[in-house]
């Protein structure tokens, strides 16, 4: 796996501009703060987002992959400036769940998420070595 910065390019904080790399891929629909029986334990962002990612990690176990597989992340946001205010708290959830890891990523503010009570949706990319 390589991660790609452009000559000049200012280092992104918390992601990369690119990833190549190549393998078997995982690709992991995307999560809701939910737990494993779709129950919704916490209304809180942080919370909801350390779930999803736990998730995440979760379903990669099941191709035995890892987090530092992952090139890929979108992450979809209820709020983005609730997203923004927490930004410390979600990054300190993020590297206690995934490491010091950080692909190509791309968050979004949404209208609305199908599954009631949802406050962020991430889905990945995983890349094992063939």
């Amino acid at each position: 796996m390589e991660f790609l910065h452009p000559p000049g390019w200012v280092r992104p904080k918390g992601y990369s501009n690119g990833v190549v790399c190549a393998g078997r891929m995982v690709f992991v629909a995307g999560q809701v703060g939910w737990d494993e029986q779709e129950i919704f334990r916490t209304d809180d962002l942080v919370g909801q987002a350390r779930q999803a990612l736990t998730n995440i990690v979760g379903i990669l176990a099941q191709a035995g992959a890892a987090p530092a597989d992952v090139v890929r992340m979108n992450w979809y946001l209820a709020d983005q400036v609730e997203y923004n205010e927490r930004l410390a708290e979600i990054g300190a959830a993020y590297r206690d769940i995934m490491g010091r890891h950080f692909p190509a990523m791309t968050a979004l503010q949404v209208a609305g998420f199908v599954e009631v009570g949802a406050k962020i949706e991430i889905e990945a990319t995983a890349m094992l070595a063939s």
